[in-house]
């Protein structure tokens, strides 16, 4: 619906009057690389049909092997671990990635903790299968975890943790010390329950990090970590639903797990993940979308929303500001913000009310052209400019 708003305001108005920032789709274009890297895919199937065949058809439901080979020794290289290409499933871009992760480990009844504010459509996700999602409180301050919270919510029906850094929406990201905390409480409760459960890690962002940050990889924290990733953000590919899936051989029921994901990405429809796409992505794996253009627009937008008054968490990752809505009704903001052509996503869509998400995912122009809007919607609520 924000999208379909977004085009008839643009249409009605003109694009240079529209600030958009309610979805997070990539303004940067993908990499060179990857596009000639489709085209390359693309010459070679036309060389004979026994290269189409191998390129457009079937392959095991998990994946091409030699795909799944390249993302393994990509993240062994980074980050250390020892993966093979048993220990990936070839995904349809991070929401099939997690359905099939849900469809493998949740039973009706069973509950998954995720950290507020969160992906709001983590909640069909799991009601996909019967399951229901229990919410951990932040911290107001700094949007990080409440950890005490989240211990006092884990219960004999929990089956899993949902963590996402850096974060969509708040741009926060957890720190080692952060996720060690974490990894203790469910180690502890493992043993309270007598059951496993598992920390499932939603990276789409794994990439955009600023300030020094590091991009980190969670399954050395704690042994029963999925991990479920996406190359719609680190790539710009939103639209070619391409990801994996990883489990690591440590994780209890490995390979029953890898089992149920194979099963689970078959029968739920998606059979394999688009058979060009992970060729391409394969190809491209050392690639990176501009870090930088990001970096531009979080710093622009930042300093101006808080130079005009706004209270906002300053991001550390990913290409979201989360910033407080000025009134108690953050709805009641969101429209008055339309009345300048500005398009904010409400808190209490991830769960949080009393916020609002802006995507600075766009060009710096829409960046540079709205502060003057936003300027007219202080106003309106009696922010002082600093």
């Amino acid at each position: 619906a924000m999208f379909v708003e977004g085009k008839e305001l643009k249409e009605k108005y003109g694009e240079d009057k529209v600030f958009d920032f309610s979805l997070g789709n990539p303004a940067t274009p993908a990499p060179a690389a990857l596009n000639q890297a489709i085209r390359t895919l693309l010459d070679e199937a036309d060389s004979s049909p026994q290269a189409a065949m191998e390129l457009h058809g079937y392959m095991e439901n998990v994946g091409y092997k030699e795909v799944r080979q390249a993302v393994a020794d990509n993240l062994n290289k980074r980050f250390g671990t020892k993966f093979d290409a048993h220990n990936l499933v070839m995904t349809v871009g991070a929401a099939g990635g997690l359905n099939i992760i849900f469809k493998t480990i949740l039973d009706p009844g069973d509950e998954v903790i995720v950290f507020a504010p969160f992906f709001g459509e983590y909640r069909q996700y799991a009601a996909n299968f019967d399951a229901s999602i229990v919410a951990v409180n932040p911290n107001p301050e700094t949007f990080q975890p409440d950890l005490a919270d989240f211990e006092a919510k884990i219960t004999a029906k929990t089956k899993a943790l949902i963590v996402n850094t850096p974060n969509n929406p708040t741009g926060v990201i957890y720190k080692p010390e952060t996720m060690e905390q974490i990894a203790e409480i469910l180690t502890r409760k493992e043993k309270e329950f007598g059951h496993d459960i598992y920390l499932v890690s939603d990276e789409p962002y794994r990439e955009l990090v600023y300030d020094g940050n590091k991009e980190d990889f969670l399954t050395k924290y704690y042994k029963n970590t999925i991990v479920g990733y996406s190359f719609s953000k680190s790539l710009s590919l939103p639209g070619e639903r391409i990801g994996y899936v990883v489990v690591p051989d440590e994780a209890a029921d490995a390979e029953l797990l890898l089992k149920g994901l194979e099963i689970s990405n078959r029968v739920l429809g998606f059979v394999n993940a688009p058979s060009l796409q992970q060729k391409a992505v394969a190809a491209c794996l050392e690639e990176k979308t501009d870090v930088v253009f990001y970096d531009e627009n979080r710093k622009m937008l930042y300093e101006g929303l808080t130079a005009l008054g706004f209270t906002c968490i300053k991001p550390e990752g990913a290409f979201y500001l989360w910033l407080k809505s000025p009134v108690e009704d953050e709805e009641a903001f969101v429209e008055e913000g339309k009345k300048y052509n500005i398009l904010m996503v409400k808190g209490s869509a991830f769960g949080c009310g009393g916020f609002v998400r802006l995507a600075y995912c766009v060009s710096h122009e829409t960046v540079k052209n709205s502060l003057p809007a936003f300027a007219k919607l202080a106003a309106v609520y009696g922010l002082s400019a600093k």
